[in-house]
């Protein structure tokens, strides 16, 4: 058998593949059900010049990935390990840059009210999530503008971004309750308590 070769490297030394390679790599894949990225641990291949933006756009070599399809498949193949991002095939991985998280809420769905109410969130590759003990909601403060950054766990580690207009729905949806003795503003889900700012910083 012939020695396995190395992908070739940019100078920046990002591997030189294109992207629509690794979308054939899984074309022969089965159909059924998300692909099973937990179970795969394939050789690292070096960097791929695929990223991230904070507003969900996927960029190849610096173009914007224009084609849905193809965006929503490889979000299918998304693994984290630590603070690194990388597409998985079963035969590669290779690393991507994300600029803050590599998902976007654009929207949710209630359901009920008050602490029997469901939120069902959908991100911009079609997954959805419902807020409860596996799907946290958090709010972080933007280290650049200060504002508040409100995220939900998808799977695996990985969050997505809730978009500005989303969160102002969930801010609608908002009650105070106390947590460990101080009040906080936040949104209930699935029976779990989301705080999302201490009820004495409210304007």
């Amino acid at each position: 058998m012939p020695p396995r070769q190395t992908p070739p490297q940019s100078p920046e030394g990002r591997t030189a593949i294109p992207a629509e390679g690794i979308g054939a790599s899984l074309a022969a894949l089965p159909k059924k059900g998300p692909p099973p990225v937990h179970l795969w641990n394939p050789p690292y291949c070096g960097e791929i010049d695929i990223r991230i933006a904070r507003d969900g756009t996927w960029f190849h070599d610096g173009t914007p990935i224009g084609r849905a399809p193809m965006v929503k498949l490889f979000s299918s193949i998304l693994k984290r390990e630590g603070d690194r991002y990388y597409l998985v095939t079963p035969v590669e991985k290779l690393g991507i840059q994300v600029d803050d998280a590599p998902f976007l809420v654009v929207g949710f769905a209630p359901d009920g009210t008050g602490r029997d109410q469901r939120l069902t969130f959908a991100t911009s590759t079609e997954d959805e999530v419902t807020a409860g003990a596996n799907h946290a909601i958090r709010v972080a403060q933007d280290a650049t503008t200060g504002e508040p950054a409100p995220y939900i766990h998808i799977r695996a580690g990985m969050e997505a971004l809730i978009d500005r207009k989303t969160f102002y729905r969930l801010v609608d949806l908002g009650v105070q309750e106390d947590v460990d003795g101080t009040p906080w503003f936040g949104v209930w889900s699935a029976d779990v308590f989301f705080p999302m700012i201490p009820s004495a910083d409210l304007p």
